[in-house]
């Protein structure tokens, strides 16, 4: 008799069924569920994901706003150029995949086919350049250069040339108004790389960078990037599932960029650059008695400023280059030339970037210090030849002694001797080598408080901080160098290098008597730039007010309505009261009538009783090279700063160059009489230029202010320190401007020359 139910099935079967079917089930449950959640639930998502698959976008760059000087002149604009393009999708729908119209394209055009069918291939890891690296809807530019000929032939001859057009397109010049260049200061275009158009896909407007942009890399392009690269325009095209255009889904037009005002006047800068570049022409020709050989004049930068707003009118810096060279993408030679040793690297814009020595001209600093710190101002100081501390000797740079006199006749005749006897006796108070808890480092406390170790925070990129040889600087260098120090002091060497390595492993982080002497003449480890400087004495010409540098004045509309005004912004105030305010003043005058650089102005011509100027000259000397060229100047209206490395003394390599800057800007000749007439500017640009309806600047010469009344008459130049003021003189403080402060991309990239070992250690 058997046991098997009649079904067939055991027990063991049973349980298997229901497992499977329990299976089953769930698995039909979660594919409904998922079902559900893609076609109701998220159908809307999903839908929009579908659509976006079969639209593609092409782009039609933006016009890029104009720069503009103060008086409308355009630095930096648009030139229109023939440019011949191809669209890949018209060349994909032909049988040969459009090798014949290229070739036809590349003959007429006179470029190898091999060229031309590079350009229009598309960029991929395996792809060297050149490629497109944008859509592959975007039409593809093969050439920015053709003449109307071969537009002519290639319009006209529509069906041999299928997908190519040729019509004329905004392309990016700098001009080079008045003759001048401003490579640094303007700065360049360069294409949006892929991981740029990556990062912000998801981004738009402004926000959002496509492949056919070009964005500012340095200067005002990069600063004011968004103000000027305007919004481009996308047309949305409808393709299938073979990329096949079918219709067009949207279209936007492309708007203009805003255009940019800056302080700068062409004319002035003209002068400023030309003068630069004949001052360290004139130092290569200067024999040098201390190396002798002439001075190599390597390097220079010039910088004019606007003493009571802090505006730059002129600003250059040598060697330069011509900024046209990135039109359309630099080659690898221009690129290889402007990058390399042997150019002295001319995309380095030395007045922000270049740090160097100042000199003598930090005396200023030096004597605002030991005002702070208790020490008479009409006080005699002893200024031998040398001095000697810890053992050395400091000279006076040329080794003359002067008696006892004051700190500002020790300003006039740069006496160094003066200031290494100040610094030494304030370093032993502070408790030399071994500080104080409370030591008052007026000296170096003073520069910090007259903006010095900092940026400036002008709307220029990559500004360098200078350096202020601090008990702070001195412990942080220390940490970072001391291995390499002690690495080099055991191998030995009898170099000077060498020397100061094995001093240094042991305690260089001490500030020494030596360290504190050089400081206080400029030397040492101090480092600035000529706009720290021109900031300076700037204030010393407007009574103490530390303005923010700017470049840029306002941001105009393509229609010349004003979109936002960029105000003056007042940063501080120096550490100085008024009565040491007017005795460096009265000093600094005198370093003009009589000082040290009273052979380049009032010996040479200049009427110093109509428009007073100031000045301080500085010889700054580093270890290996050629003593620095720095002299600082100022009068009512300007701050006029110039340095030429291994360009001799402060007066004999830039004297002759600023006292012409100042000729051009207040109509002075050679010998003193002032022309009115032919002053580029005796007074600052205040007002922002007159457009026209069409959104073109109105040129017009700057207005003279207070053309009539007694200045004039008496040949002095309006506005300026006119005849008669006097030692007695006051400036007045600027009132800070209401109105929103620019806003400011800042990189943090610096450039430093060879540090300066000074002239002593102790």
């Amino acid at each position: 008799m058997s046991n098997i139910p009649e079904t067939g099935r055991t027990r063991r079967v049973t349980i298997r069924l229901v497992v499977l079917q329990i299976l089953v089930l769930s698995l039909l449950a979660t594919l409904g569920g998922r079902l559900w959640y893609l076609q109701i639930r998220n159908a809307s998502v999903y839908t929009a994901k579908a659509t976006g698959n079969h639209i593609r976008e092409v782009v039609e760059p933006a016009v890029r706003g104009e720069i503009l000087d103060a008086s409308g002149r355009i630095l930096a604009g648009n030139e229109t150029k023939l440019v011949v393009s191809v669209s890949r999708t018209s060349l994909l729908q032909q049988k040969d995949g459009g090798k014949e119209v290229l070739g036809r394209l590349a003959e007429v055009l006179g470029m190898p086919a091999k060229d031309v069918q590079e350009k229009v291939r598309l960029c991929d890891a395996k792809t060297p350049q050149p490629c497109w690296n944008g859509s592959p809807y975007q039409p593809i530019p093969v050439t920015k250069e053709a003449t109307t000929q071969q537009a002519m032939q290639i319009m006209e001859r529509r069906e041999d040339f299928p997908g190519v057009t040729a019509q004329p397109t905004a392309v990016r010049h700098y001009t080079g108004a008045e003759g001048a260049n401003l490579a640094q200061v303007l700065g360049y275009l360069s294409p949006v790389t892929d991981e740029e158009v990556s990062k912000t896909a998801d981004k738009a407007g402004l926000d959002r960078y496509l492949p056919a942009d070009q964005i500012g890399r340095a200067g005002l392009e990069s600063v004011y990037d968004r103000d000027l690269r305007g919004t481009a325009g996308i047309t949305k095209l409808e393709v299938d599932n073979l990329g096949r255009v079918i219709g067009t889904a949207d279209e936007a037009a492309p708007q203009t960029g805003n255009n940019l005002v800056t302080s700068i006047d062409a004319r002035v800068q003209k002068v400023v650059e030309d003068n630069l570049a004949q001052a360290m022409a004139d130092a290569r020709k200067t024999w040098d008695k201390n190396t002798q050989r002439n001075y190599e004049a390597d390097s220079g930068a010039a910088v004019v400023m606007d003493v009571r707003t802090g505006q730059i009118v002129a600003m250059a810096s040598a060697p330069t280059y011509d900024p046209n060279l990135w039109q359309g993408g630099i080659s690898g030679k221009d690129y290889q030339a402007l990058t390399s040793k042997d150019s002295n690297f001319p995309l380095l814009n030395r007045a922000i970037q270049g740090q160097s020595a100042p000199g003598s001209t930090f005396k200023v600093v030096s004597t605002a210090a030991a005002a702070q710190a208790g020490y008479a101002l009409n006080g005699n100081y002893p200024c031998p030849s040398s001095v000697t501390i810890g053992g050395r000797e400091f000279k006076n740079f040329e080794s003359q002694g002067h008696g006892s006199i004051t700190l500002a006749r020790a300003l006039e005749v740069s006496c160094d001797t003066v200031f290494y006897g100040l610094a030494y006796d304030q370093w032993t108070a502070d408790g030399g080598i071994k500080p104080k808890k409370d030591a008052g480092d007026w000296f170096y406390k003073t520069a910090h408080q007259f903006g010095l170790g900092a940026k400036t925070g002008i709307d220029l990129p990559s500004e360098a901080t200078g350096r202020v040889p601090d008990r702070q600087w001195k412990q942080s260098f220390y940490d970072a160098n001391k291995d390499a120090w002690c690495r080099q002091a055991e191998k030995g060497g009898k170099e000077y290098a060498d020397l100061i390595a094995k001093e240094n492993c042991v305690d260089g982080y001490v500030l020494r008597a030596g360290d504190a002497v050089n400081y206080a003449i400029g030397q040492g480890d101090t480092l600035v730039t000529p706009l720290q400087m021109a900031r300076i004495y700037a204030a010393l010409a407007n009574g103490g007010t530390l303005w923010r540098p700017t470049v840029a004045k306002a941001v105009i509309s393509p229609s010349g309505e004003l979109v936002r005004e960029i105000a003056p912004q007042a940063d501080g105030k120096l550490p100085t009261d008024a009565k040491t305010l007017q005795y460096i003043d009265e000093a600094t005058k005198g370093v003009v009538s009589t000082g040290t650089a009273a052979w380049k102005f009032t010996g040479a011509g200049w009427p110093q009783d109509k428009i007073e100027l100031h000045a301080k000259t500085g010889t700054a000397e580093v270890e290996g090279k050629q003593t620095t060229s720095y002299l600082t100047t100022y009068s009512r209206d300007y701050a006029v700063v110039m340095t030429i490395s291994q360009g001799g003394t402060g007066s004999g390599g830039s004297g002759d160059a600023i006292r012409r800057i100042y000729q051009a800007l207040y109509g002075v000749d050679d010998k003193g009489a002032i022309d009115q007439g032919k002053a580029l500017l005796p007074t600052p640009q205040t007002e922002l230029p007159k457009f026209n309806p069409d959104g073109t600047a109105i040129i017009k010469p700057a207005s003279f202010a207070g053309a009539a009344g007694a200045d004039a008459a008496d040949g002095a130049v309006p506005g300026g320190p006119g005849a008669g003021s006097g030692p007695s003189r006051a400036f007045l403080d600027p009132a800070q401007p209401d109105g929103p402060a620019p806003v400011l991309v800042m990189a943090s990239a610096a450039v430093e020359p060879n540090r300066s070992t000074g002239r002593g250690r102790a």
